[in-house]
């Protein structure tokens, strides 16, 4: 029994269809792998920062309430706070690379 042309047509239609949702894939996984941003350096950088802004402040309120003198620390008083929260503040700029 001979096939009709809009058998032959559609099954056509189709391999045209796949056939460019394999192309479409295919450049969207170039353009994804072509990302900056994309690095493992994001992840480890932006918590590393954030822990040493965490960190920075937590030293500084405990050696200025228990009285214990730092020299580079100590001498600077307040802006020990501006330092860890700029810290703080520069990791969340990192986490938007994050991708």
């Amino acid at each position: 029994m001979p096939e009709s042309r809009t058998r032959k047509e559609a099954d056509e239609k189709k391999k045209l269809t796949k056939s460019e949702e394999r192309a479409k894939k295919r450049a969207e996984k170039a353009k994804a792998a072509a990302a900056p941003g994309k690095g493992g350096w994001v992840v480890p950088t932006f918590i590393t920062v954030g822990l040493l802004g965490v960190l920075w402040l937590v030293v500084y309120y405990v050696t200025a309430s228990a009285g214990i003198y730092v020299p580079w620390m100590s001498d600077i008083g307040g802006w020990n706070i501006l330092i860890g929260m700029g810290l703080m503040a520069a990791s969340f700029v990192l986490a938007t690379f994050w991708k």
